[in-house]
């Protein structure tokens, strides 16, 4: 095993140590087997720090491999996401071989690699990219991985593919009418809900059955904005909802109904509530 392979299964075993799961999983292990420095172009790179963007001081991959964000275009506030925090989603959305998967906001291609690699070769893999410099660098990434599909354009307006599971990596005030549609029965929507200023956090809503949706939130999360997927108003709501504190009282979502005293939220035409279905 190289020094860069080693570094490599170590990375993956922490950062899913880190959220909870079992040494030797599926999501260590595609950790492990895809080569982040693939993904994120030339070094030396900008790290995200809550104080701001610094730099590895070489272009050793090496400093790849740790728990860190890594700027794609810092100008516009565009990274490749914190691991440990991509681990946790991907756990929870549970994917299984053969599974249809749409990606929404997939940057370069990176965590479209993971997904890929976790439905396998009978899965299929739909990644959009409204960015095209960096959709034309997810699909030169990715063009060893036949399942996956890249279009270089927003995922919050036309019709999405029938799916099992869609993974949104940026930050929307609504879950669309557009994703819910596409999800098949049993099918899991992950996507931020964010305010217009601070964290927001990753919302798993799962498809019951035809018009019945549970829903819990993961933890807190901070994306860049979701073009298309955003309203103002509800921003506004959403900053005093995730103000309160208590994300884990939600358990189901709501569509076209009247909020009732259970609700933590409502958008329009959508409410969050604090019971079960």
């Amino acid at each position: 095993m190289s020094r860069l392979d080693e570094h490599r299964v170590h990375f993956g075993n922490l950062i899913t140590a880190h959220v909870g799961l079992p040494k030797g999983n599926r999501i260590a292990e595609v950790f492990a087997s895809t080569p982040r420095e693939c993904f994120v172009g030339p070094g030396p790179w900008r790290l995200f720090t809550a104080s701001g963007y610094i730099d590895t001081p070489s272009d050793d991959p090496a400093f790849l491999y740790q728990d860190v964000t890594i700027s794609l275009k810092s100008e516009s506030g565009i990274n490749n996401g914190q691991p440990s925090l991509h681990a946790l989603c991907l756990a929870a959305l549970r994917i299984t071989e053969g599974e249809t998967i749409v990606h929404i906001g997939a940057g370069t291609g990176y965590y479209t690699a993971l997904l890929a690699k976790l439905t396998g070769s009978t899965g299929k893999v739909y990644a959009y990219e409204i960015d095209e410099e960096l959709a034309g660098r997810a699909t030169a990434n990715l063009s060893d991985l036949p399942q996956v599909t890249v279009l270089a354009k927003s995922g919050t307006s036309d019709p999405l593919p029938e799916c099992d599971v869609i993974y949104v990596n940026a930050g929307a005030t609504v879950p669309l009418d557009t994703w819910l549609d596409a999800l098949r029965i049993g099918g899991r929507l992950l996507f931020p809900l964010t305010p217009d200023k601070g964290a927001g956090g990753m919302l798993l809503v799962t498809r019951e059955d035809a018009d019945r949706y549970s829903a819990r939130f993961l933890c807190q999360a901070l994306f860049i904005p979701c073009i298309g997927a955003r309203d103002p108003e509800t921003e506004k709501k959403l900053a005093i909802a995730f103000q309160r504190g208590d994300l884990g009282s939600v358990q189901s979502l709501h569509c076209k109904s009247l909020p009732d005293e259970s609700c933590w939220v409502a958008g329009n035409g959508w409410w969050l509530s604090k019971t079960k279905l």
